[in-house]
């Protein structure tokens, strides 16, 4: 501080001596007040000339040395140049940090690219360019769905509501035969993070997987089919069965109706999870099913006796396959049933969202079920009370709710679900904007090819 303040004294003595110099220049001359003027121009002059200096020595430090004058301009010199080190061994040390990020990410065997808020692309390692296509640093600034032209990743970059928890899979655009998880994340300032995983070892295990079950339920139909109908020769021939057996043919009777049930269910799962979307849709009339499956709900509810409400927009349709989501819907109103207590109320809504969607909902005041089993309820054979299903007969076959998730994701939906245990449950099936379609022409007929 003292060096700083003993430098603008001699910028100070400096100025005087510029005025002295004039003064005595003006007394000679007899013009004083034009020598104090001449004075102060040439100081003026002097300190413009430092600025050039001082401006061409940052502009260019290389090509020029720095101005070698005493006062607040050497000040202002070291000053500059003491910023500029520490500005140079910060930016030595961020492109450290960068460079051993970049040598991270190209180890990685997962494509990673590096999106700006317009989805172009900033930067891409490796495994990028052979599992995505994406080239770095040839591709910066083209966007993303450019370089990977596949309408499924499209529609998911356009979403809104993305994070760490959503992702797609999509095939390979340069390596044939390779099934990828694709899933972006926040990044920086309004950036993303995409990466691309290998699943092909995994889809083809689920492929085996499904391939198996279908086989197996499928060579099943037939030793069912012939257990059954001996079972049923034997329950219509009772007057030739002892007595004693009519109590066990009854239960052999109900479990073969099960197992039956089950197969088919099973092949319907292998069957929904062979395509993502529905081949040949056509408009269903959705109100005709509720109405249907509210008629079908009556009879299984039975001497329980359950309260049914409801709500329905009948000029409100989809564009699928009515078998298919008969089954869906009917799931979710019998399930409600199932765990309702007999004279409990299900309230079943079809009606549109304010986006332009659809939503089918059913809530009962049934016995609920605990938060922990939420997210595990489409997953097949789960059951949230193994104890009760066993002693029943009835008590289905664990794959209803796989079934309802299979088929809505057919349909462009999802299934969301809301419960409290003790407090009732509601199941809503939600329908995006692009799934519902347009009245029919012929109302009488119900459907309509949608092309």
């Amino acid at each position: 501080m003292a060096s700083v303040r003993l430098m603008h004294i001699r910028d100070l003595i400096r100025l005087v001596g510029f005025m002295l110099v004039g003064l005595l220049f003006g007394t000679l001359i007899g013009q004083v007040a034009w020598g104090l003027f001449l004075s102060v121009l040439a100081h003026t002059i002097f300190l413009c000339c430092n600025l050039e200096a001082l401006l061409r020595w940052v502009r260019a430090r290389k090509e020029h040395e720095p101005p070698e004058y005493v006062g607040v301009f050497e000040d202002l010199v070291l000053e500059i140049d003491y910023l500029r080190d520490r500005h140079r061994k910060r930016k030595k040390k961020l492109a450290s940090y960068i460079k051993q990020f970049q040598q991270a990410t190209r180890a990685l065997p997962d494509a990673t690219v590096v999106l700006d808020n317009q989805d172009q692309v900033r930067w891409a390692n490796g495994a990028a360019e052979k599992m995505l296509g994406v080239r770095w640093p040839e591709d910066v600034g083209q966007r993303v769905t450019n370089l990977i032209r596949d309408p499924k990743l499209r529609d998911f970059m356009a979403r809104e509501d993305l994070d760490e928890s959503i992702s797609i899979e999509i095939d390979s655009p340069t390596l044939s035969g390779r099934h990828l998880n694709v899933l972006s994340a926040p990044y920086g300032d309004k950036q993303r993070l995409l990466v691309a995983r290998d699943v092909t070892q995994l889809h083809r295990a689920n492929q085996i997987r499904s391939d198996f079950v279908a086989n197996v339920s499928h060579e099943l139909r037939t030793p069912i089919t012939v257990f059954r109908g001996y079972l049923e020769t034997l329950t219509m021939k009772q007057t030739k069965v002892p007595a004693e057996w009519n109590n066990a043919l009854e239960h052999m009777t109900a479990q073969a109706e099960r197992m039956r049930i089950l197969v088919e269910e099973l092949l319907l799962l292998s069957s929904l999870e062979s395509e993502d979307s529905v081949p040949h849709p056509i408009t269903v009339d959705v109100a005709a099913l509720i109405t249907e499956i509210h008629a079908r709900a009556r009879e299984v509810s039975g001497e329980a006796e359950h309260l049914f409400s409801l709500e329905i927009d009948s000029d409100l349709y989809l564009k699928g396959s009515p078998e298919e989501l008969f089954s869906a819907l009917s799931n979710i109103v019998f399930n409600a049933i199932h765990y309702t207590q007999a004279r409990g109320i299900v309230q079943i809504r079809w009606s549109r969202t304010d986006t332009g969607g659809a939503e089918f909902s059913v809530t009962d005041n049934g016995r609920g079920i605990s938060t922990e089993h939420l997210p595990r309820l489409t997953e097949r054979f789960y059951r949230v009370d193994h104890s009760r299903d066993r002693q029943s007969d009835n008590g289905g076959t664990g794959l209803g709710l796989a079934i309802v998730k299979h088929v809505l994701t057919r349909h462009d939906a999802e299934l969301l679900i809301e419960s409290t245990a003790g407090s009732g449950s509601c199941f809503t099936a939600r329908f995006s904007p692009n799934a519902v379609a347009k009245p029919p022409l012929d109302r009488d007929t119900g459907v309509r090819d949608v092309g």
